[in-house]
This record gives C-alpha cells, structure tokens and sequence, in this order.
C-alpha cells in the first residue's frame, strides 16, 4: 500500500480538497486501484450536527455516515464508494481510544497522545486503506490523505505525528506529501514569504514535502516558483502552479500538464505495481471520458436555475445540489447559470420590510427557466419556498424538491388544492390543524447525533406509475448502466437505491386526499408506508423527491432527477431520452 498526503499551510480554505481529488482522480486514470480518507482535526465525532452557514453541508453516505463535504468531492471525482470511516474526526479518534482504555485493552497503562492516540491513528488508517471502494471488489493500490486545517494548528498536532510516524514506518517510495500552500499578490508581485514560513513549520513537526502546490490567482511566474524551490529545498519541478480557473473540473489537467504524474510515479515507484492491461484501458478511457466531459469549451445555450432555499449566503452549504446540477447541465450540453434566491424574499413582510430585494427575488424566479427547492431545517424562509413552489405549478415551470423540498411541495398542494387551511409540517407549526408532514415515530427526539433516517434505502416506483418521467429516465439509465444510482427492474417493478437523510415524512393519513386531487405519490419506501417520490401528470417536470439523489450525482454520471429536471428546464428532455436510449441499444450491442 502506498499513500499520499495532501496538506496546507497559510491558511485554510485554499483548495486541498479538490488538489487531493484531483491528484487521486490522475491515480486512478494511470490505471491504479484508488482509496481516499479525509482527517478533520475538529472535536465533533462526525459533521452531522454542524450548521450549514458554518461548515457547509454535511455529506451522507451509503452505510449513513455524516461525514466532511470534502468526501463528497472524493466520490464525485474517483466514482468510488466511501465509508464513515474514510472520515476521522478528533472527537471520533479519541472516542476510539477512551472506549478502548474503558475496556482495558491498554492493560493499566498511562494511556497518551504518543504513543496510544498516534498508533491508533495509523491503525485507522492502515485498516481503512485495504477496504475495497468500487465495483471491482479490489484492495486499492493506493490511498490519498486530506488533513484538514492548517500545519502548525495546535489540533493538528497529533495527526501531523501520526503521519510522520507513518511514513517512516513504511519507507521510502511509499509515501509522498502534497503541501498546498497560498501565494498572494501585493502590488502586482507574488509573495513566496507566507509558503518559506509554512514549509518551515511543518519542517520542524518532522513531514518534509515532496510537492508544493501554489495556489494563485493567476499563473505562477517562473521566477516565483524558482524562488519557492529554492527556499523550500526542493526542485522546480516540484512545484505546482494551481492557479484559479473557471472550472474545478479543469484542475486535473492543470496538474497533469505540469508533469505531476510523472512526479509520482517516480517518487512513488508506481512501476514496480504491475498493472494488467485491462486496468491501463480502464484508466485511460476514464482519462478520455472526464476530459471530453469537462472541456466542452464555450457552450453556446444556458440554462437558469433559481435555487430557492435557507442557507444562500454560503454556497457551500448547498455543495453537492450545485455540483448535481453542474453534472446534469454538461450532461446536457448547457452552460448553468445558478442563481440564489433567499426564501425568506419571496415572502409577504419582505415586500413592506425589504420591497427591493423582495421585488428582485420574484424578477428571478419569473425568469428562471427551473425552480429549485432543497434541503433545510427550521421554519425560517419555508413560506417563500411554499409560495415558490406554487408559482411554479401554477405556471407549468420545471420543479425539483429534494426532502424539504417535497415536503414543501405537500404543503402547498394540501393548501391550495385540496383547500386544507392552515395545512403543514409539524416541524414548522406544532399546531397545524392539518399535520401532513409528520415527525417519524422510529426518530429519537432527543439526541441529534446520526438519529436520522440516514444512508441508501430503497424506493419502489409503484405500479400504474409507468406514466411518470422519473420513472422513464430511471428505467432507460438502468438499461445502460450509467446511473450511480443502484437500480434494479424485474418484471413487475422498477427499484431505485438513492441515499437519504430526514426526521420528517409524510402523513400517511393524508395520502389519500392528496392522491385524489391529483398528487401521485410514484415512489415509496419497501413497505409501501413511506412517501419517497411526487410527481404531477400534466406538467413539464414536477417532482419531488424525499431522499437525496444529489449525494450520488458523479461528474461523469449524473442523478437522475437532476438530470430529468436540468433537460426539461433546458428543454431538451426528449433529446436526453433519445441519448439514453441510444446508450442502451450500444451496450445491448457490446
């Protein structure tokens, strides 16, 4: 097993995530097996109770683990399927050692940071790094490290000496550092200061570079980079310029151009791994498809979503909807233009209290070729969402409503068709005479902590539901095999596996006065109890989806209902069904 760790100085936020998934992606193209692990130095055992506006959104699993957003972009990136324990957190190392001394595995010793915690830590690491992530079923060749934060943080400081631990342990052309350091411009110069002093530092805590990753507004002059191989003991060609671009998806073939391939098989030894040619075939026609995908040059049409939600002030917040929505306009040969739209504007008191941002949210939802309304939680800004959601069934726009989003979508039809007043969730009103969305009863109502209904579950379209689009797309991509989504489709029905994370559901009580109006309820759980899928006949695309299809949207796969609302909003549903059906005849053929 070889590793690469990718890690940061300067400050944080610079990129690591995407530089460590990109790194892995250029791995997995040369043909190697490819695994990945993100360290979080923060004391929450998992990301599932911090807020959105803070962290950004927490990424769901199929096994249900909360993780980083960053895993996310691991997934998305390499295609693979990760696990909860891809994802190390102080708070869950230590819970690890704590339950491990509580049962006397240390047998009466002092238990400490060196060597107990550091030798878990590589435990962890060496354990996970063996577990097969793809189809393939295979050990990976390799596993690429993110640690998160900055080098030289006082929480960083155990993983920093489990790490150097760990590449001594396992020798040299086993372990290669990416150190992704920040080079500002002042006065039209680029500084090289901040990258000395954060090479020095983590110089000092044992780890010695072997790649400096310059992250840069512009191209690196030759002279910068020069100076930085100089102070920094290491060769020009071991500095990488990761200067901005106007895709994250470009990234790899701005490292690749750069010869960093080349710079790891070297450092790495990669030729002493035997590859079978069918592996080299599978990572070069990888290689081909991500850059035939992702370099489409200027596309000509756009396509304009409203994303209508709670959190629009950090887009991160919202990471994997907008990289869902990025794959399925690429997919469709349309440039995205995605444009926030705070919930709470659209609402009645924004119209006296804030007239201008009120009158400019609506100028964009009427302009919108889709309407987008996602996750949230609490009761801010629903009513927006709500009045959203009716404007767009009312005027036949594309909708998509993802678990909030469907509940959203209930609400308003029991409202305003089935005329229920005052119909609602009880999360938002406890005292809604008409609760058609409900607290599940299994859901633990005290702890927050991985309480909800989390990871990948089935949904089973109903019969008679032949009729809906969803439905027809999921059928035609499980034909071709190109949805990340685990489908299956014997005679009598059609399955879907899509990942989920939800306290809430809807009433069963009130089925059958929503599906007497008109609200068909396609999809439902393996039981037929739990509402998963609405959709609305007589509409371009209405639908609204109680799982997260967004968590298994992949660069060169996109989610299905994404895909079916992106083309409709853009026009082009026909011609995407025609494409998926072509692709299914192709791999009949092969």
């Amino acid at each position: 097993m070889k590793y690469v760790l990718v890690s940061g100085g300067v400050i944080s936020g610079v990129g690591k995530g995407i530089i460590a998934s990109s790194t892995g992606l250029l791995l997995k193209t040369m043909g190697l097996k490819v695994t990945m692990i993100k360290i979080d130095p923060y004391m929450n055992v998992d990301a599932g109770t911090m807020a959105p506006t803070e962290h950004g959104e927490v990424f769901v699993l199929d096994d249900g683990g909360e993780t980083d957003l960053d895993l996310g972009n691991y997934e998305r990136y390499l295609n693979i399927t990760l696990t909860r324990d891809n994802n190390i957190t102080t708070g869950k190392i230590y819970q690890h050692v704590i339950e491990r001394e509580r049962r006397g595995d240390y047998l009466g010793k002092t238990v400490q940071i060196v060597p107990h915690l550091t030798n878990a830590l590589q435990d962890w690491i060496e354990r996970v790094a063996k577990v097969p992530v793809d189809d393939t079923n295979e050990e990976p060749d390799i596993c690429v490290i993110e640690l998160g934060g900055t080098c030289g943080d006082i929480e960083n400081a155990p993983f920093i000496e489990a790490l150097r631990q760990l590449r001594y342990r396992i020798g040299k052309g086993n372990f290669l550092h990416i150190f992704v350091s920040y080079v500002p411009v002042i006065n039209e110069e680029q500084k090289t200061k901040p990258t000395q002093q954060a090479i020095k530092e983590v110089q000092k805590l044992g780890l010695h570079p072997d790649l400096i990753a310059c992250r840069c507004k512009k191209v690196l002059l030759q002279a910068t980079t020069n100076k930085v191989a100089m102070f920094c003991q290491v060769e020009p060609e071991q500095v990488v310029a990761v200067h901005d671009v106007s895709s994250v998806y470009h990234v790899p073939m701005l490292l690749e151009q750069q010869g960093i391939k080349t710079s790891l098989s070297k450092i790495l030894n990669l030729d002493e791994l035997k590859l079978s040619v069918e592996q080299v075939l599978r990572g070069a026609n990888t290689w081909t498809s991500w850059k035939s995908s992702t370099m489409q040059g200027d596309l000509q049409k756009n396509v304009t979503i409203a994303l209508v939600g709670k959190y629009t002030s950090f887009e991160d917040s919202y990471i994997s909807v907008i990289k869902a929505l990025e794959h399925s306009a690429m997919a469709c040969k349309r440039k995205l233009n995605l444009v926030m739209v705070n919930a709470s504007h659209l609402e009645d008191y924004a119209k006296e209290d804030s007239p201008a941002e009120h009158d400019k949210a609506w100028e964009v939802l009427h302009t919108a070729d889709g309407i987008l309304v996602p996750v949230g939680f609490g009761t801010r800004g629903t009513e927006g969402m709500i009045a959203a959601t009716k404007w767009a069934r009312e005027n036949k726009k594309p909708f998509l409503g993802v678990c909030l989003g469907m509940q959203i979508a209930v609400i308003e039809y029991a409202r305003n068709v089935c005329k229920l007043e005052g119909a609602s969730s009880v999360e938002l009103d406890a005292n809604t005479p008409h609760p058609v969305v409900i607290f599940m009863p299994e859901i633990d109502r005290t702890n927050l902590g991985g309480t909800m209904r989390l990871g990948i579950r089935p949904t089973h379209f109903q019969a008679g539901s032949e009729w809906s689009k969803l439905h027809a797309l999921y059928l035609k991509s499980s034909s071709t095999d190109s949805s990340p989504s685990s489908l299956t489709h014997p005679s009598e029905e059609l399955i879907v596996k899509e990942r989920h994370r939800h306290r809430y559901e809807v009433n069963p009580s009130y089925i059958s006065t929503l599906s007497s109006n008109g609200l068909h309820f396609v999809g439902k759980d393996d039981k037929g109890e739990r509402m998963e899928i609405l959709e609305l006949k007589d509409h371009p695309w209405f639908v609204g989806v109680q799982f997260h299809p967004e968590y298994l949207s992949r660069v060169l796969e996109p989610s299905i209902p994404f895909l079916g609302f992106v083309a409709s909003s853009a026009a082009c549903l026909d011609t995407v069904m025609r494409d998926l059906e072509s692709e299914s005849r192709r791999s009949v053929d092969v």
